[in-house]
C-alpha cells in the first residue's frame, strides 16, 4: 500500500515573491507602502523647502503668548491676558458643550418624531411628516440665523425687567428670557455636596440596573415588573436622603438685575442656544427617518405575536419593535451625531466663541500662523469624530443580533 506525501518544500528563492502566489500579494502591498511613504516624504519635503524659501517655519510657540481678546461664554476662567493655548481650550471646551447638548436632543426629537411618524391618528402622523420634510430640507445655517434673529426680536432686553411689563417677568423668581441669553440659578457647592452627586451617580447606574434585571426577569419567566416608578424612586429618593441627612449642602445662587444686566447665576448665552436647538431640530429629523426605517424594518408579525401574547402597545414598543431595530437605527445614527460636532463649527455666524472661532479665527488672523492654527483644528475634529465612532461602535456591538 502506498501513501500520497506532499512534495518537499525548496530553499526559498527571491522569485518566489512574484511567482509564488503565498507571498505575491504581501510584496505588490509592500511595495505600495513604500511608494506611499517615499510620495509622502516628497510632498513633506517639498513643502518644508518652500516654507523656509519664504521665510516661513512650523513653530507653535504663539500657543504661549497672551490672545489679547475677550470670550462671551466661557467655562473655564478665561481673560483677555490668557494665552492662545487658554483661549483654544476655551473654544474646544464651547465645542463640545454645545455638540453634547444637541446629540441629546436631537435623539430626543428625533426618537419621538420617528415614533410619532407611525402613529394611526392621521393628524399626529401628518404633522411628524411636515416636521422631518421642513427642517430636513432647509440648510441648519439657515435655521441658526432664524432662531437667533427670533430671539433678539422677540425677547425682551434686562432693562425692561425693572418696569411693569409681563412680558419681561422671571418664571418662578429664579429664571430670566432675555435678548441677551437665559439666566437660571447656579448651584452652590457647599461641605458634602460631593457624597450627594456620587449618590446620585450610584443612583443612575442602580436604575439601570434594576431595569436591566426587570428585562432579563420577564424575558427568563415571565414575570412583568414596572418599569416607570421605580426607576424614579431608585433615581431620586436616595439622593434626596442623602441631600436632607447632610443639610442640603447644595444650594441655588438665583440671577438678580443690578444696572443694566443681570448678575450671579449662570447664563446662557443666545448664541448658545440658537446653535444648540437650531443643531437639535434639524439633524432631529434627520433621526427621525432612521427611527422610522428601523421599526419597519421589523415584520409585522413580531407586533402580532407580541400582541396575542397580551402585551400593550407601549410593551411591545419597548420590548420587541425597539430592541430589534437598535441594529437598523445605530449605525447611520453615527453618522448624525458626526455631523452635529462638524456642524457646530458654523457658530462662528452667530458669534458663539467655539473651536474655529477662537483658534481657527481671531488667533489665525492675529498670529498669522494659518497652518499650524488648521492643523490642529484638523487633528481635534478627527480625534473627536473618531472618538464618538468608537463609543457608538461598542455601543453597536452590543446591540447587534448575537449569531450562535
Amino acid at each position: 500500500m502506498t501513501t500520497i506525501t506532499d512534495p518537499p518544500q525548496g530553499a526559498f528563492r527571491l522569485s518566489m515573491l512574484i511567482n509564488d502566489t503565498r507571498y505575491r500579494s504581501y510584496t505588490f502591498q509592500f511595495i505600495a507602502l513604500i511608494v506611499l511613504i517615499a510620495s509622502a516624504a516628497f510632498l513633506m519635503s517639498n513643502l518644508f523647502a518652500n516654507l523656509s524659501a519664504a521665510g516661513l517655519n512650523i513653530s507653535y510657540e504663539f500657543l504661549r503668548s497672551p490672545a489679547g481678546y475677550d470670550i462671551n461664554q466661557t467655562l473655564v476662567e478665561y481673560t483677555s491676558q490668557s494665552t492662545n493655548a487658554r483661549a483654544a481650550l476655551v473654544g474646544i471646551l464651547n465645542t463640545l458643550l454645545v455638540a453634547f447638548l444637541a446629540c441629546v436632543t436631537a435623539t430626543v426629537f428625533g426618537v419621538i418624531a420617528g415614533v410619532l411618524r407611525l402613529s394611526n391618528n392621521w393628524l399626529v402622523s401628518k404633522l411628524m411628516s411636515f416636521y422631518v420634510e421642513i427642517f430636513r430640507n432647509i440648510p441648519v445655517l439657515i435655521w441658526i440665523i432664524i432662531i437667533f434673529t427670533i430671539m433678539i426680536a422677540v425677547l425682551p432686553g434686562p432693562r425692561a425687567f425693572r418696569g411693569d411689563d409681563p412680558a419681561a417677568s422671571m418664571v418662578f423668581d429664579a429664571i430670566a428670557f432675555t435678548n441677551r441669553g437665559v439666566y437660571i440659578p447656579a448651584p452652590v457647592w457647599g461641605p458634602g455636596s460631593l457624597v450627594v452627586v456620587g449618590a446620585f451617580l450610584l443612583s443612575i447606574v442602580g436604575v439601570f440596573a434594576y431595569r436591566r434585571y426587570a428585562t432579563k426577569l420577564l424575558y427568563d419567566t415571565g414575570r412583568l415588573l414596572p418599569m416607570g416608578w421605580p426607576s424614579l424612586a431608585i433615581l431620586f429618593v436616595p439622593t434626596l436622603l442623602v441631600y436632607f441627612a447632610l443639610g442640603m449642602p447644595i444650594g441655588l445662587e438665583y440671577p438678580e438685575l443690578k444696572g443694566f444686566n443681570f448678575s450671579g447665576g449662570i447664563k446662557v448665552g443666545g448664541p448658545l442656544i440658537a446653535l444648540w436647538f437650531a443643531l437639535s431640530i434639524y439633524t432631529g429629523a434627520f433621526i427621525a427617518e432612521n427611527v422610522r426605517a428601523g421599526i419597519q424594518a421589523i415584520s409585522k408579525g413580531q407586533t402580532e405575536a407580541a400582541g396575542a401574547l397580551g402585551l400593550r402597545s407601549g410593551r411591545i414598543m419597548n420590548l420587541v419593535v425597539l430592541p430589534q431595530a437598535l441594529r437598523v437605527i445605530i449605525p447611520p445614527l453615527i453618522s448624525q451625531y458626526l455631523n452635529i460636532t462638524k456642524n457646530s463649527s458654523l457658530a462662528i455666524a452667530v458669534g458663539y466663541a467655539d473651536v474655529t472661532a477662537t483658534l481657527g479665527g481671531i488667533t489665525l488672523n492675529q498670529t498669522g500662523r494659518a497652518i499650524e492654527c488648521v492643523l490642529l483644528l484638523m487633528l481635534f475634529y478627527l480625534t473627536i469624530s473618531l472618538s464618538i465612532s468608537a463609543i457608538m461602535n461598542v455601543y453597536n456591538n452590543s446591540v447587534k443580533l448575537k449569531e450562535r
